[in-house]
Parts: C-alpha cells; sequence; structure tokens
C-alpha cells in the first residue's frame, strides 16, 4: 500500500484584482503558507508520494519570494514530489521549473509524452503542458501493463469536453488500466470516482479565490492498493469563500435575523450575504457597519420585497399613491427584474421621509 498526499491549482501568485492591493499582497502571502501545511500534511501522514498535478502557479510569472517558499516548501517533504505542469504554469525553456535547481526529491515532467518513472513497486506516469493549451488527450492511449506493480499517474486535464485542456473522457481512464490517476484543472473536489477498475479524482484548489470557488479547499490523502483506494479529504485553506441567503420575512430587527443566521465562526469568512423575503426595506449601511467587523470580507446584496400589504396603498390619492400604482404597473410586466422592485423600495423610503436604505 502507498500513502499518497495528491493536490493541484494552487495558482500562486495569483493577483486578487478585486481586492486593495494591500489585501491582494496578504492573499498572495497566504497562498504561500498553503505549501508550508502541504509540507506539514506529508509529514502527519509519512507520506509516500506527494503528486501535484498542475497549475500550481497562476502564471510564468512569478515573485521570488514565492519560488523561493515553493523550493523550501518541496524539499521539506520527506519523500518524492512528482510535479505535471498544467495550463497556467507550463513548462518552457523561460519557465521556473527549467529555471530553478529544485530538490533531489523533486521530479518535475518536462515533456508532452507520457514519462513512466520506476519506484519500488510502482511505476508512476506522468506529463507536462508544453504550452497554455493541449487538444490531445493527455493519457495518450495508454494501457499500463498486468506486472502486479501499482500504476498510477500525475496529470493535468480536463475529463469532459474541454478540447483545449487535455480532454480525457470515461473511456480514456478505464483502458490504462491504472490504480489511480491523480488529477488537475477542475477546481472543485471530485470525490474518488472509478471507471473500469482505475480510481481517479479531483483534488480542487487549496485556497478559494472567488465566489466561484466556494466552501472548504484543501487535498486528498490516499492509500493506494492493488484493486483497493481510500481517499479523505483534507482542508487546507486559512480562509473561504461563502454565499448566505437569509431571509428577513417578518424580522423585526434584521441585524439580529442575520447573526441568527451566521455560522459560528466568520473572521476568515469572505461572504456574499443576500437578503431576501418581504419587509421594510433594511439599512444596508447600517447592517455593513455592524457586520463587518466580524468578516475577512463581506458583501451585502438586498433582494427584499416590500410588504404586500404596502402596495395596497396604490389605491391612496397621495404622491406615495400614484409612484407605487406606476410602480406596480411595471413589476407586473417585469416580475423577474430585481430593479423594479428595489426601485419600488428605494422610491418609497425617499417619499416617506429620505430614510437611509
Amino acid at each position: 500500500m502507498l500513502k499518497i498526499i495528491h493536490g493541484a491549482d494552487f495558482h500562486l501568485d495569483s493577483p486578487f484584482s478585486g481586492l486593495t492591493p494591500e489585501r491582494a499582497a496578504q492573499r498572495r502571502e497566504e497562498q504561500r503558507e498553503l505549501l508550508d501545511r502541504l509540507a506539514a500534511l506529508a509529514r502527519e501522514k509519512a507520506a509516500d508520494l506527494v503528486l501535484l498535478a498542475g497549475d500550481l502557479l497562476d502564471s510564468e510569472r512569478v515573485f521570488r519570494e514565492t519560488a523561493q517558499s515553493l523550493r523550501s516548501a518541496l524539499a521539506a517533504i520527506p519523500c518524492p514530489v512528482f510535479i505535471a505542469p498544467g495550463n497556467h504554469d507550463f513548462y518552457s525553456p523561460r519557465s521556473v521549473w527549467a529555471a530553478l535547481d529544485w530538490p533531489d526529491n523533486v521530479h518535475i515532467f518536462t515533456g508532452g509524452a507520457l514519462e513512466a518513472v520506476e519506484l519500488p513497486g510502482c511505476t508512476l506516469w506522468g506529463r507536462a503542458f508544453t504550452g497554455p493549451g493541449q487538444d490531445s488527450c493527455p493519457l495518450e492511449g495508454l494501457a499500463v501493463p498486468n506486472d502486479g506493480a501499482l500504476h498510477i499517474a500525475c496529470l493535468h486535464g480536463a475529463v469532459g469536453a474541454e478540447r483545449d485542456y487535455g480532454p480525457i473522457s470515461s473511456l480514456d481512464i478505464a483502458a490504462s488500466g491504472l490504480d489511480y490517476l491523480a488529477l488537475g484543472h477542475v477546481h472543485r473536489a471530485s470525490g474518488l470516482r472509478r471507471e473500469g477498475s482505475t480510481f481517479w479524482a479531483y483534488p480542487g484548489c487549496p485556497e478559494g479565490r472567488g465566489f466561484d470557488e466556494l466552501g472548504e479547499k484543501g487535498v486528498l490523502y490516499l492509500e493506494v492498493a492493488p484493486g483497493h483506494v481510500t481517499a479523505q479529504f483534507v482542508p487546507l485553506a486559512k480562509r473561504r469563500y461563502e454565499i448566505l441567503t437569509v431571509d428577513l420575512t417578518g424580522a423585526a430587527d434584521p441585524l439580529a435575523a442575520v447573526r441568527a443566521a451566521l455560522p459560528g465562526d466568520t473572521e476568515n469568512l469572505i461572504c456574499r450575504l443576500i437578503l431576501t423575503g418581504e419587509g421594510q426595506p433594511p439599512s444596508l449601511p447600517a447592517l455593513e457597519r455592524a457586520l463587518a467587523p466580524d468578516f475577512y470580507g463581506l458583501t451585502l446584496i438586498d433582494r427584499t420585497r416590500l410588504p404586500r400589504d404596502l402596495w395596497a396603498r396604490r389605491e391612496e390619492d397621495t404622491l406615495t399613491g400614484l409612484f407605487l400604482q406606476a410602480m406596480w404597473d411595471r413589476c407586473q410586466e417585469l416580475p423577474d427584474d430585481p430593479v423594479c422592485q428595489l426601485a419600488a423600495r428605494y422610491g418609497l423610503a425617499a417619499l416617506e421621509g429620505g430614510e437611509e436604505v
């Protein structure tokens, strides 16, 4: 049995363009800290192999501190490390993979064709992206011999129809005969899958970078034996992105309703908080002032609706009544348009005294 750590898609030195320059620099530093946690995990589990399936770096441009951190962390891993460069950090003579002197325990696949590395009781297969795109299947019709040894592959590629990113079909996986296929490219963890006799997985990215990468992020710890694989997801991320929805219908105190719906620890949460339900318009500035200190990052989105009884006031012979009648007609024409609801609520708030919304 082999004990394996499988990671991918670290995207070190991501620009974090949606953050302030100070916050972006902090997030890049936190990405580098992932490498130390990876090395610590390999030591804790007494791993036999660490497989890194591409896109460790976000691009060819790498900060010196990042390259140094990567090299130091890999050297601290007490077992062989195999890296299959992906479409973001593809191997080329100008890449960091070629420019640096890597530790002796690190093997970087450098060619566009499959390479086999013989290890005690195991053959490790891999290949590199050598450019930003690759339209051929990374497995290239691989059918491993039935020689009693474990056969494992570390590859960057897309299971499905992404033609330019190393397309892999279920048939390709099953036909390979591999015991385990360690993949990178997809940022959502797949869970352990199986095609034929071959187990495979995406670990997902180990640190979310936006609201398209939600929840806990990390790597996989695997125990691989002939015909049998177990996998454990191990969180590595310091911070996580979440989208939470809170229904404010009937809430006399919107702040109390929001706090009651929040998870216990929000200090490291980057949250998009969506307010729904029927009621008076909540004061977003006031809510943000009260809640923001509890989060690493917070965005509030108001999708609440006016109470139905307020719409009855459109029958009044007043300016408010005329406004509500016009907005009622508009909302009936565009029932799914949130802008109409917002216009009605903000307009009513202004007419009723200009209160803060």
